[in-house]
C-alpha cells in the first residue's frame, strides 16, 4: 500500500464526510433559512428533504457508475458538482431556487459515500481494513451527529449562506485530490452503451416516492392525505418494475444479488437498524432540547456533542478490537450497549439538561462505533473485489432508509403518545380534583398583575404544564421502544456467519 494510494482515499473520506454532514447540517438553522427565503413552514422543510430524496436514489446508482467511469472520475466529477450546487444553494434568492440546488447537492453527494467504503475493502490489505472501517464508520457515524454543532455555529458567527459555502474550497480539494491520486481502477465506459434508462426510472419513482411519503407521512396524516396515498402506491408499482427489471436486465443497473450471500443480507439488516437508532435519535436529542428546555440551535449543538466526543475517542480502540476478536462479538456488544443507551433515557424528565443527558450520549457514541465497524467488515469485507462497489451502494442504501423509516415511525409514535398522555393527564386535571384547584388557585395569585385575567392566565400556565409533561412522557415511551428494538436485534446475531479471510486483497478492482 503506497503512500500516493492512501493521500487519495483520504481525500476521499473528506468528500465522503461533506455529503454526510450537509444531511443534517441545515436542521438547526431551518427558521434562519426560511426568514431569508421568505419561505412557509411546509416549504423550507423541503430543503432537508430535497436533499435526502436525490440522495437516496444516487447511492445504489454508484455502484454502476462507479465500474462504468472508475472511481476516479466519478469521485473528482462528484466533489465538483458538490462545490458548484453548494454555491447555488448559497445564492438562492427564492425558496424554489433552494429546492432545486438541495436536490442536485443530494444527488451528486451521494455518489460519494459508497465510494468510499467500496475502496476501503478493495485497495487496504485485510489486517488494515479494521482500522480503515474505524475511520469510515466514524465519518459515516460522526457527520450527522455533529451537523447540527456545525450548523449552529456557522448560522451564529456568520450567516445561514456559510451553512454550503464552507463547503465550497474542501469541494476544491477533494476534486484535485481524487483526480490526480485516486488510480486503483480503470474506466470500463462500454458499460454505458448498456445503461437502463428504464431502470434508473423505476429506482428514482420507487425509491423518491418511498422517501416522500417517509418524510412527509407522519406531518399529514399518512394515507389519510391524498397526495401521500398517491406517491405511496406509486412507490409499490415502481418498486415491483423495479425489482422485476434488475432481475432480468443484461446489465442491471443495481446488482441485488449481493443479498444472496448471507454475510452481506445480515450485515445491511444491522445496518439498516443502525440507521434507525443513528438518525432516530439525532432528531429526538434536539426536538427534546428545544421543545421541552427551550434551547437554541447552539445550546442544542454543544450538548449534543458529547457523543461525537466519545466516538471518536472509541473509534480506533474499536478498529484495534475488530482485527483481533470475532465481529459478531463486537456487534452484539455494540448493538446491546446502544439498547442500554437508550434504557437510560427512560426517567427522562423535563429538567434533564446537560449533565443528565451525559451518560446516555457517551454510551451511545461508543456503542455506535463498536456496532459499525464490525457491521461494514461482516457485510463488505469477505465480497471477492468485483462485487464490492455494487454491493457498497447498496449497503449505504440499507442506512438511509434504515433512518428515513425510523424518523417516520418515531415522529407518529412520538406523536401518538404525546395525544395519549394529554388525554390522559387531562382526565386528572380537571375542575373536580382538589389539586388541580389548588394549583390553579397558586398560579392565579402569582399573575394578580393581570386582574380579573388572572384566572385565565393560570389556565393557559396549567395547560402548557400538562402539554410538556405529556410531551416527556412520549418521549420516555419511544426511549423504551428504541430500547426494547435494539435488545431484540441483538437476539439476530447468530444468523451471521463468522467471516472468513477473502482471498486477495489490496489490489484494486477492475
Amino acid at each position: 500500500m503506497n503512500a500516493k494510494r492512501t493521500l487519495g482515499f483520504v481525500f476521499m473520506c473528506v468528500g465522503m464526510f461533506m455529503a454526510i454532514l450537509d444531511i443534517q447540517i441545515v436542521s438547526s438553522s431551518l427558521s434562519e433559512i426560511q426568514a431569508g427565503l421568505s419561505a412557509s413552514a411546509s416549504e423550507v422543510s423541503w430543503v432537508q428533504t430535497a436533499y435526502l430524496i436525490a440522495e437516496i436514489v444516487m447511492i445504489p446508482l454508484s455502484g454502476f457508475l462507479g465500474r462504468a467511469l472508475s472511481t476516479r472520475y466519478l469521485f473528482s466529477a462528484a466533489a465538483a458538482g458538490f462545490a458548484i450546487t453548494s454555491i447555488g444553494c448559497s445564492t438562492a434568492n427564492t425558496i424554489t431556487e433552494m429546492i432545486i440546488w438541495r436536490g442536485l447537492q443530494g444527488f451528486i453527494g451521494g455518489g460519494m459515500i459508497p465510494s468510499v467504503f467500496a475502496a476501503a475493502f478493495t485497495i487496504f490489505p485485510r489486517n488494515r481494513q479494521a482500522m480503515v472501517s474505524a475511520i469510515i464508520g466514524l465519518i459515516a457515524t460522526l457527520a450527522p451527529t455533529i451537523g447540527p454543532t456545525i450548523g449552529g455555529y456557522l448560522t451564529s458567527l456568520f450567516s445561514w449562506h456559510w451553512l454550503f459555502l464552507v463547503n465550497v474550497l474542501p469541494g476544491i480539494a477533494v476534486t484535485l485530490g481524487t483526480y490526480f491520486l485516486v488510480d486503483w481502477d480503470k474506466p470500463h465506459f462500454a458499460l454505458l452503451d448498456h445503461f437502463d434508462y428504464f431502470g434508473l426510472a423505476t429506482l428514482a419513482l420507487f425509491l423518491g416516492s418511498l422517501e416522500y411519503v417517509l418524510e412527509e407521512g407522519s406531518a399529514n396524516d399518512w394515507f389519510q392525505d391524498e397526495t401521500i396515498l398517491i406517491f405511496a402506491v406509486l412507490s409499490v408499482i415502481a418498486g415491483v418494475a423495479f425489482f422485476w427489471r434488475v432481475l432480468n436486465a443484461k446489465e442491471p443497473i443495481v446488482d441485488i444479488r449481493a443479498f444472496n450471500n448471507r454475510n452481506f443480507a445480515t450485515g445491511s439488516l444491522f445496518s439498516f437498524m443502525l440507521g434507525v437508532g443513528l438518525y432516530g435519535l439525532v432528531y429526538l436529542y434536539p426536538v427534546f432540547l428545544a421543545r421541552v428546555r427551550g434551547y437554541d440551535s447552539l445550546q442544542i449543538g454543544e450538548t449534543m456533542f458529547v457523543t461525537g466526543i466519545f466516538m471518536m475517542i472509541t473509534a480506533p480502540i474499536a478498529g484495534q478490537l475488530a482485527q483481533r476478536i470475532d465481529p459478531r462479538w463486537m456487534m452484539a456488544f455494540g448493538l446491546s450497549l446502544f439498547a442500554v443507551s437508550c434504557l437510560e433515557l427512560v426517567p427522562i424528565t423535563k429538567d434533564w439538561s446537560f449533565n443528565e443527558l451525559f451518560i446516555p450520549q457517551a454510551l451511545r457514541g461508543v456503542a455506535l462505533m463498536t456496532s459499525m465497524i464490525p457491521v461494514s467488515m461482516l457485510a463488505l469485507g469477505t465480497l471477492p473485489p468485483e462485487r464490492i462497489k455494487n454491493a457498497s451502494g447498496l449497503f449505504n442504501l440499507t442506512r438511509n432508509l434504515g433512518g428515513a423509516v425510523g424518523l417516520a415511525v418515531i415522529t407518529t409514535v412520538l406523536n401518538n403518545r404525546w395525544d395519549l398522555h394529554i388525554s390522559r393527564l387531562h382526565e386528572s386535571v380537571n375542575w373536580g380534583r382538589d389539586v388541580a384547584n389548588e394549583r390553579i388557585a397558586a398560579l392565579s395569585r402569582g399573575l394578580t398583575a393581570l386582574g380579573s385575567n388572572a384566572e385565565i392566565g393560570a389556565l393557559k400556565v396549567l395547560s402548557q404544564s400538562v402539554r410538556r409533561e405529556a410531551l416527556v412522557m412520549a418521549f420516555s415511551d419511544v426511549f423504551l421502544a428504541l430500547a426494547f428494538l435494539f435488545g431484540a436485534i441483538v437476539l439476530l446475531v447468530p444468523l451471521a456467519q463468522k467471516p472468513q479471510a477473502r482471498g486477495g486483497g489490496g489490489g484494486g478492482g477492475h
